[in-house]
């Protein structure tokens, strides 16, 4: 079959999908730090005539295991999966928006933001720093009146994301934390700290303990009213977590360079580069089961790449970049049917249309 019978037997296919089932609901399920900018993504393509979209908050790990056993059209996730893990399990996995992990922190009466080091969150979040004015973090705030309080650790249980990228940036800066603790999804917390799983629960922990200190995505710092640190970047400034902070360190990174999305984007150069920004991304099959759901899985996220920045950034999410997106347009294209069909090059029929 030539690839104009197959691009033929795709639109065959999208036609199908529109005139029967169009109100099917589509399934997603994992990042909670994304499910913002895709909850709004999904109304906004439903106000304009699109399908259905139900998203579930489970984290990313849980998301990437119902994609692979096939439970849901797409799962989301705050960490890319090595290409030969792709390869294994029959997916196709591309970025959606850029965001940024936060520390954050329940103080009583600071007179300024409190400055932390890489170096400093890694032994609170081992354990080894226990008092708000222990002198590591006294020597970081000169002039700040730090109280006499145990820290209270707040960390994810769940497999996250978010967990990921935040050791990912302490593994780079620490050479303590690498050899404890790595880069992971979750981690065995000492007995003391508070657990939580997704970001609601962190961030309600947090705001309810005294003393707290956890890590949470960017809009849930907004959302929330949460009291985010200013963390020491590459270059030796101190920085608060901002679109801007984000938009400067994908600009640092090969995303931008080269359209090679593999890397994390913590730990960038640049004096306003925010240290622990991250990605987060879909993941779907790269031959479909189902090529009419595939179909238009693949077309509300084509369509929220050509509408959906305005969202997205109102969701405290970055774009993007032309670079990045055009691989993601790769990734999409090479989704087939079961029996060859050119679901993605269909999908992206409607950009140059």
């Amino acid at each position: 079959m030539n690839r104009r019978s197959l691009l033929i037997g795709a639109g065959l296919l999208l036609l199908l999908a529109d005139l029967a089932g169009a109100d099917q609901e589509l399934h997603g399920a994992g990042s909670s730090a994304a499910a913002p900018v895709y909850k709004a993504w999904a109304q906004e393509y439903r106000k304009g005539g699109g399908r259905s979209i139900a998203y579930d908050p489970v984290g990313s790990g849980a998301g990437m295991t119902q994609i692979r056993q096939r439970q849901v059209d797409f799962g989301a996730s705050d960490v890319i999966s090595p290409k030969e893990e792709l390869a294994k399990d029959g997916l196709v996995m591309f970025p959606t928006v850029i965001s940024g992990v936060v520390p954050v922190v329940n103080l009583p009466k600071l007179s300024a933001p409190l400055k932390l080091s890489g170096e400093v969150l890694a032994h609170i979040f081992m354990g080894e720093i226990t008092q708000w004015n222990a002198a590591e973090i006294v020597i970081l705030n000169p002039g700040l009146n730090l109280p006499n309080l145990p820290i209270r650790v707040v960390c994810r249980s769940d497999g996250s994301g978010t967990t990921y990228n935040f050791s990912d940036y302490l593994s780079k800066v620490s050479p303590a934390w690498k050899a404890r603790f790595g880069v992971a999804s979750k981690h065995r917390w000492p007995p003391a700290f508070i657990t939580a799983k997704g970001s609601s629960e962190v961030s309600a922990a947090v705001r309810t303990t005294s003393g707290a200190i956890g890590y949470i995505d960017y809009n849930y710092v907004l959302e929330d009213g949460l009291i985010g640190v200013q963390v020491r970047n590459s270059a030796g400034y101190f920085v608060a977590a901002s679109s801007e902070g984000f938009r400067k360190a994908v600009l640092q990174s090969r995303w931008f360079s080269s359209g090679d999305f593999s890397e994390t984007l913590t730990d960038m150069a640049g004096e306003k580069s925010w240290p622990i920004t991250m990605g987060t991304y879909v993941a779907v099959p790269r031959v479909a089961r189902d090529a009419a759901r595939a179909m238009q899985t693949l077309r509300f996220f084509v369509w929220a790449y050509a509408n959906g920045d305005v969202l997205a950034t109102q969701a405290k999410f970055i774009p993007l970049p032309e670079k990045v997106q055009a691989k993601a347009f790769r990734e999409i294209y090479s989704v087939l049917g079961s029996q060859g069909e050119l679901i993605g090059a269909e999908a992206l029929s409607g950009l140059i249309n």
